[in-house]
């Protein structure tokens, strides 16, 4: 029989909520105490840096590869825009590539979280926690001059849910959306999109309130990002600010239902970047099409960057117009239930699958920043060229 987890004593979930995989593969470190642990005995190339605490009191921690920029700029990210060269703003060194991935802003989203892990585990060794190796991803990792990893951001979300996996349930996505959006007092689901109808949450009003929001009940990914900022959106700010990333990737897990892979959102960030957004996702799902990570192996049906509409404000948003970044959200499929290819016949992405789409999606993001240089070549300033 599945392994059942106990319950926080705040949250009364249903017994058949709290069902676990009878065998959880090795490679699958997803709750904060495993990846803490992790981080804590495994890095030996990279260092462990504290980035903030949640607002329920928890440390968020960052795995850091490769050296820092050195120097500051001399304005604002916004005054360099308005002078006409981003290097203003990030500094002597603005011409180093720089590369943040982050998984589990929504809490129960873990797919991301084990592939952060596994990336980890590549950048150390060379090969995954199942021993399979990734030259491609090493080498790609090599060109770049600073690499942050931030395994799980909102902490307070991911410690609520009390399953280190899901179970795989044919196409019923009901414990997902349980243990992600949310359920009212009632036993209905919050659902999406109404669980961004109310931030802060009131945990009173539900049976559980899902991964998605921290501990003050806040989906940070649409924080008051102006107003009254959570402190795990702060960490990221202030993270991003020091670092002057080129690139960030934001995991989620959320592939399309009817076209059941990996996909990458186009985000509402400056328009200049545009034409960078449309390369990076050709590149992006042109390799993971290759690869088999995709619904063909087409890269033309695949890599049409037409095909994801416009984002609204969100996170990413706020982290490029913060510091320059192009920031985007890959969703990834769930591991515990199925979708459809685009022919309408059932596919069920297992745990392995995720895992080699995870590690091509790095493997692609960071030869897409080494080929073509970041930010101060995307959008050269006053007397540069491309």
């Amino acid at each position: 029989m599945p392994r059942k987890r106990t319950p926080p004593k705040t949250f009364p979930i249903p017994p058949d909520i709290l069902q676990e995989p009878d065998a959880i593969p090795a490679f699958w470190l997803s709750t904060v105490d495993e990846v803490n642990r992790y981080l804590d005995t495994n890095l030996r190339k990279g260092t462990v840096a504290r980035i903030g605490t949640s607002a329920g009191g928890r440390p968020i921690n960052a795995a850091c590869y490769g050296t820092a920029r050195q120097g500051v700029g001399t304005t604002t990210f916004s005054g360099s825009l308005g002078f006409g060269n981003v290097r203003a703003y990030r500094g002597p060194d603005s011409d180093k590539t720089v590369y943040v991935a982050l998984g589990a802003v929504h809490g129960g989203e873990v797919e991301g979280v084990m592939s952060l892990v596994n990336l980890l585990a590549v950048l150390e060794t060379g090969s995954d926690l199942r021993g399979k190796p990734w030259p491609d991803l090493t080498a790609a990792a090599a060109r770049l001059d600073r690499i942050i990893v931030v395994p799980i951001v909102n902490v307070d979300g991911r410690a609520r849910i009390p399953l280190r996996m899901f179970p795989y349930r044919d196409q019923d996505d009901h414990v997902h959306k349980y243990l992600n959006t949310g359920v009212w007092s009632d036993g209905s689901h919050i659902g999406w999109p109404t669980c961004k109808e109310f931030i802060p949450l009131d945990f009173a009003r539900t049976q559980f309130p899902g991964g998605y929001p921290n501990d003050a009940g806040v989906n940070f990914q649409h924080d008051d990002f102006l107003g009254a900022r959570q402190p795990e959106t702060q960490a990221l700010l202030d993270l991003v600010a020091r670092e002057r990333p080129d690139l960030i990737l934001n995991l989620h897990t959320g592939a399309p239902p009817r076209d059941y892979y990996i996909r990458m959102h186009r985000p509402l960030a400056e328009p200049a970047l545009t034409p960078t957004f449309e390369a990076l996702y050709r590149h992006v799902h042109t390799t993971l099409a290759l690869a088999g990570c995709q619904s063909t192996n087409d890269p033309a049906v695949e890599a049409d960057p037409t095909r994801p509409a416009l984002s609204h404000f969100n996170l990413d948003t706020a982290l490029n117009l913060h510091c320059g970044a192009l920031s985007t959200v890959v969703e990834f499929p769930s591991h515990g239930f199925a979708g459809t290819r685009r022919d309408g016949t059932v596919v069920r992405q297992t745990p392995e699958m995720i895992l080699d789409a995870g590690l091509v999606l790095q493997q692609a993001a960071m030869q897409f920043l080494a080929d073509t240089g970041g930010r101060q070549r995307w959008t050269p300033g006053r007397g540069e060229k491309m």
